[in-house]
């Protein structure tokens, strides 16, 4: 397992020099950078001048040596917009989308795993058609209208929570229901399908007839063995959180990451975009190395070579 984690941080490195490479094309594909930071009425003289400045005026392998030097120091240029680095920018937001996808996950896992359990110990039953129908409209309704409706309940009538913004542990409740009721929906469905499937295997069978209370047998031998398709999605949705949810971030007045990207795609400050999406892309590959190790964790017949 050692050498597994040893081998997959060595192949980190072409990786992060692709993304690096994906994340210094943006600049190109979405148009001439130029052109898109000078106003309408800007001069010839003024394209040459912030062309120059920014090195745009250079070999494009050049200006990626430049990038990728730049990378190695932490520097991703200025932010035309901020007037200062772009790195220190998105990493100052980044605790605060951090600190609400966790939240978030945490949500989803406390509302997911109870239900989906349920769900499938009760087959066919009651329980298992109304968590089935409220798992398929809270992947259904919108953000919004669940941040909406949760800031009308509990903020305006029951004033049970602040409305936004970022301080103590009851800011974070709202916009972490919000972000996690979505996830917990897939969850729920994800976790009573394979736990449906693993009920149905022999050693199941095999440790009930020993005996074992139901308890032990949906714990210890179903539910683990269950898991390593939720592993996966929670892995994938945590750059989802992370970088999309600019609506509850907007609604809840979270400084979070998803309101700095849009911002900056918006008016086309692509240093803060380049840094942003590096992050990210950082983030995601990390995650997926955890899940790694979590699969020969959750199931020890995993074998990395």
């Amino acid at each position: 397992m050692k050498n597994y984690i040893f081998k997959s941080v060595l192949q980190l490195i072409p990786l992060l020099l692709l993304i690096s490479l994906i994340v210094f094309l943006l600049v190109h594909v979405s148009g001439d950078p130029v052109a898109l930071m000078l106003p309408e009425n800007a001069t010839e003289a003024d394209r040459i001048a912030l062309s120059a400045a920014l090195g745009l005026d250079q070999p494009v392998y050049v200006q990626f040596y430049r990038f990728m030097s730049g990378i190695v120091q932490g520097d991703f240029r200025n932010s035309f917009r901020y007037h200062q680095q772009a790195l220190p920018i998105v990493l100052e937001r980044l605790p605060a989308s951090l600190e609400l996808s966790i939240a978030s996950i945490l949500v989803a896992i406390l509302i997911s795993f109870p239900l989906g359990i349920l769900s499938a110990l009760k087959r066919n039953s009651v329980w298992d058609i109304v968590i089935t129908g409220f798992s398929v409209l809270g992947k259904a309704a919108p953000n919004f209208w669940v941040a909406i409706m949760l800031i009308l309940i509990f903020s305006v009538q029951m004033s049970l929570f602040p409305v936004s913004g970022r301080g103590g542990f009851a800011h974070l409740i709202l916009p972490a229901i919000t972000l996690g009721s979505g996830l917990a929906a897939k969850l729920t469905r994800l976790i009573r399908s394979n736990l449906l499937e693993v009920l149905s295997q022999d050693y199941v069978r095999t440790a009930r007839s020993k005996g074992l209370s139901e308890t032990v047998v949906v714990c210890k031998h179903a539910l683990r063995n269950s898991l390593l398709p939720v592993v996966t999605v929670i892995a994938m949705d945590l750059s989802g959180l992370l970088g999309g949810s600019l609506i509850t971030e907007t609604i809840f007045a979270w400084p979070g990451m998803g309101q700095l990207i849009i911002q900056a795609v918006n008016t086309k400050d692509m240093a803060i975009v380049q840094a942003a999406v590096f992050v990210i892309s950082i983030i995601v590959v990390i995650c997926n190395l955890f899940a790694d190790i979590l699969y020969r964790y959750l199931d020890p017949r995993i074998k990395y070579n």
